[in-house]
């Protein structure tokens, strides 16, 4: 069942079972739709006709009857390429507008998994050298593997630099993370490993809890704080740390 995500894609509840009918069953005519995908005839009539309107059916005349037939499911990748471009089309206004409203100095939070990714595009979209104090490679959680190659590949073309002060068991559990993300790194001492980690990136100092080695919790919690002085001062205290911890 791909009900769900059609619906992720845009379509609304009874569009995507009409749709997901069509490509199982074949084409036929409304009453037989409606029947397959446990919609109402009426409101089936509707969703057909915004399912044309998308370009993803389109009718067949015959004399006893319309019959609906679904376009092949490439079609949904068009579909979500026009919905990109109108959204490209008018980000810029949007963000001009989203900006004005900002304050200097603020105070969010963001929550699990998606609240990593969110993370990760304001560190993007800063574009600033991001400096880590008790680095984990939480990053390179598996449910976020695909997101990461994209950030990764992202941050080089913005030429952002890593400087990571990781916590002491990545150096022998996770070589693959070091080798990924590149020098230069340390490591604290083995006694002061925590579940916490602390990012300063641009005017933007964010702290983490609920890390593991190599994973994220489901309940992370991600604060994230703005403000020009306060990042200085933590690249200072970075910096002071990082002069102190032995190199190899």
């Amino acid at each position: 069942m791909q009900t769900m995500l059609f619906e992720e894609l845009g379509l609304s509840p009874n569009e995507a079972k009409l749709y997901e009918s069509l490509i199982t069953y074949g084409g036929s005519g409304v009453s037989t739709i409606a029947l397959r995908s446990k919609v109402h005839r009426s409101n089936a009539y509707d969703s057909l006709r915004r399912l044309i309107e998308k370009g993803l059916v389109y009718e067949v005349f015959g004399q006893r009857e319309t019959v609906y037939e679904a376009v092949d499911p490439g079609k949904l990748l068009e579909f979500l390429e026009e919905k990109k471009s109108k959204l490209e089309s008018v980000l810029p206004a949007l963000l001009s507008t989203y900006k004005k409203h900002q304050a200097a100095e603020q105070a969010y939070i963001f929550k699990g998994i998606e609240g990593v990714k969110n993370y990760l595009r304001l560190a993007l979209k800063t574009g600033a050298d991001i400096h880590s104090f008790a680095a984990k490679g939480a990053w390179f959680d598996p449910r976020l593997t695909t997101f990461l190659q994209w950030f990764l590949k992202e941050a080089k073309k913005k030429n952002i630099k890593y400087f990571h002060i990781f916590d002491h068991e990545v150096r022998e559990k996770l070589p693959n993370v070091l080798t990924s993300v590149g020098k230069p790194y340390t490591f604290l001492p083995k006694a002061f490993s925590t579940d916490s980690t602390i990012d300063v990136f641009g005017d933007h100092v964010v702290t983490f809890t609920g890390l593991g080695l190599g994973h994220v919790e489901d309940d992370i919690t991600i604060f994230v704080l703005v403000s020009p002085c306060l990042a200085e001062s933590y690249r200072t205290w970075w910096k002071m740390i990082w002069e102190l911890l032995p190199k190899k």
